[in-house]
């Protein structure tokens, strides 16, 4: 990769802390890449005191295997490149010895913190159902925000909402360290606790690790930029690139003033600019620039491009949601019909996943393929959180969440009556289900035949606990399936034999997952390889899928990090961009920065479109054009559509991509 000045800069620069302003497609991965190899083969720091951190994994993959390709396998050898949460896991597991916890604690899942809140509220509010949500949210925000449950009751100040859910704050945690297991939010509040408390703790890791290299900065928490400054101590060997432009994530606590904030915490920061674009058009930039003016900004930076100035960018005016759908697709199939472009090439962006159905629609008419982005997780599946809580509860047997959902999967005559007097037996002592299970007393409380089918389920779970610690993880895994003899218990449970064996598929597909883990931690444990699969937002089992020749739709906060030659910006109307809850919380800076990220996706052709009327509720709605219209340069938009005349020539081709795009589908059909 050949540097400009100001990636050169920022490459070599190792005498402070460094904030790289990398504006949109100015290459700040291959920046990064680059900056590693550097410390490496000019600094002569060793790999394994390097760490590079980022929100995804895919991103920190990527990166792992730029770094691989610049210095070989061997020479990047020990090199951390991980995601923030990663990073935590990994201070936790290297020091349980300091910590509450034992071997083996479970990574509770938003699902699983709903479900220990709902049982924590039924016990000691009313009407607990409609709060769930709101009190998970909450505690989530306090954790992100670097806020303790003592703090979080000072700060409730007599608010009964806040009271309540700081209450229940304090008496999550706790039921949390009872069963053995963090949420995702305790993976980077953990650590931040563990290193400001101990001195000796702090001085071990900062030794670890000697350089820091922080991806997407302006994502970051309040908690996840502790976590930064004490890692890199006095020392301050740090480089941060980041973008508050690009910063869209506030509703899970990203706080783009952590940029302002580096500069009051590091007085010697050196911020390098990156503002040369190598992914758009001169006349997308132009129009980029321009809309996220209107925001305040801590740093002021300009893209610029020697890619030409482009074509204009089109504006479809329609009269409804359907008649959009309808515009865009005939525009999509008439600009790939005229210029043999594949279809990948192509994305469709929208503020929200309800918008999708009408394009799907119109696609699937149209014999056009697509690809839909954040679709059902892969382990949202039941049979993947069934295998999963197994996987869990050997692993931690006082996950009393995995021990609920799998102790009668399949059936072993223990109902929801038993598990309901177990429970309660459990919380009155303070036993997790697994222990209570062994208490001479359950009998008395459950009744004899529950007693014995409980305690006979916790003894069999007690063997494959014992076993896991010899035997290794994918084979104990097999032998835990054909044990439970779960392939026929989906065909007992499923709607047909056809999707018994879809699911059972879906099964042997996380066993897979789990081997080739396995192969490449040979000397992890089960709990090890749960705890990493746990991590993953979804199996990446689609990625050749996303690379065959479709469409991609997707939501504007799932194109972030992407870009495609041709992209469809949808939906662009007042209520939608900006979203509704934002005007009415007057925040929409952070709606103009979803828009402009929207925007700078697009490599070569840009279209923009919105509806004059939509259905909502049930009825129908007139609609206004978002404000964001009215902030692009005007003379750099070409309106189309409603009462906008369409040249002769331009309706024949389209009529000629239509009528090949028809006897394309009778052709298929």
């Amino acid at each position: 990769m050949k540097l400009n000045p100001q990636q050169n800069a920022a490459v070599r620069y190792i005498d402070g802390p460094c904030l790289v302003l990398a504006g949109a497609g100015s290459g700040k991965t291959g920046v990064i890449t680059q900056k590693i190899a550097y410390l490496i083969e000019q600094c002569e720091i060793k790999p394994q005191h390097i760490a590079a951190v980022t929100f995804t994994n895919k991103s920190a993959r990527e990166m792992q295997s730029r770094v691989a390709k610049l210095l070989g396998k061997d020479r990047s050898k020990g090199l951390r490149v991980s995601t923030f949460h990663t990073l935590g896991l990994d201070i936790i597991r290297k020091e349980l010895d300091n910590l509450p916890y034992k071997v083996g604690f479970s990574i509770y899942d938003n699902h699983d913190s709903l479900a220990l809140i709902k049982e924590l509220m039924k016990r000691a509010f009313s009407d607990p159902d409609n709060q769930t949500d709101r009190v998970l949210w909450q505690i989530s925000s306090w954790k992100n925000a670097f806020i303790l449950p003592e703090q979080a009751l000072q700060l409730a100040s007599g608010d009964p909402f806040q009271t309540m859910a700081a209450s229940v704050y304090e008496q999550y945690n706790h039921h949390l360290q009872t069963y053995n297991a963090v949420d995702f939010d305790d993976l980077i509040m953990i650590p931040v606790l563990l290193l400001r408390d101990h001195a000796e703790i702090r001085e071990r890791w900062q030794n670890q690790v000697r350089y820091l290299l922080v991806d997407e900065y302006q994502d970051t928490n309040a908690t996840q930029y502790e976590l930064v400054k004490l890692l890199v101590g006095q020392r301050a060997a740090l480089t941060v690139v980041g973008d508050d432009d690009q910063s869209i994530y506030s509703w899970r606590g990203a706080q783009p003033e952590n940029l302002q904030m580096l500069k009051e915490d590091f007085p010697q920061l050196n911020v390098i600019k990156l503002e040369q674009n190598y992914r758009s058009t001169g006349c997308i930039l132009k129009s980029a620039n321009a809309l996220i003016a209107n925001n305040p900004h801590l740093f002021e930076k300009n893209l610029w491009s020697e890619l030409g100035f482009g074509q204009p960018i089109r504006v479809l005016r329609c009269r409804s949601e359907e008649d959009e759908a309808e515009q865009v697709v005939a525009e999509l199939n008439h600009h790939q019909f005229v210029n043999r472009t594949p279809f990948k090439d192509y994305a469709i962006l929208y503020r929200g996943n309800h918008q999708s159905r009408a394009f799907e629609r119109v696609l699937r008419e149209n014999n056009i393929p697509y690809y839909l982005s954040g679709g059902m997780s892969f382990f949202a599946y039941s049979e993947i959180k069934d295998i999963m809580s197994y996987l869990r509860l050997i692993a931690n047997p006082d996950d009393d969440n995995a021990f609920l959902r799998i102790a009668n999967v399949p059936r072993r005559e223990i109902g929801p009556g038993s598990l309901e007097k177990l429970s309660n037996f459990a919380s009155k002592y303070d036993h997790s289900l697994f222990s209570a299970c062994f208490d001479p007393f359950l009998g008395a409380n459950t009744g004899n035949r529950a007693s014995s089918n409980l305690s006979g389920f916790a003894h069999w779970l007690k063997d494959y606990a014992l076993r896991s610690e010899d035997e290794k993880p994918v084979t104990l895994v097999r032998e835990l399936l054909a044990d439970i003899d779960y392939e026929r218990w989906l065909l007992d449970t499923s709607k047909d034999e056809a999707d018994a064996m879809r699911r059972m598929d879906n099964v042997l597909e996380l066993v897979g997952w789990l081997e080739r883990l396995a192969n490449k931690e040979p000397e992890a444990d089960l709990a090890t390889l749960v705890a990493k699969l746990t991590l993953l937002d979804t199996l990446e089992r689609d990625e050749e899928d996303k690379n065959e020749n479709r469409v991609h739709l997707m939501t504007l906060h799932a194109s972030k990090g992407l870009e495609f030659p041709h992209v469809f910006l949808v939906g662009v109307e007042e209520e939608i961009l900006p979203h509704r809850s934002s005007i009415e919380e007057e925040n929409i800076d952070e709606e103009r920065r979803l828009a402009y990220v929207g925007i700078t996706r697009a490599q070569r052709t840009l279209t923009i479109s919105f509806a004059s009327k939509r259905k909502r509720y049930g009825e129908i709605i007139d609609c206004q054009p978002s404000r964001f219209l009215d902030e692009l340069p005007q003379d750099l938009l070409q309106w189309s559509g409603a009462g906008v005349d369409i040249p002769e020539e331009e309706k024949r081709a389209r009529g000629n991509a239509s009528l090949a795009s028809l006897k394309d589908m009778l052709a298929n059909s």
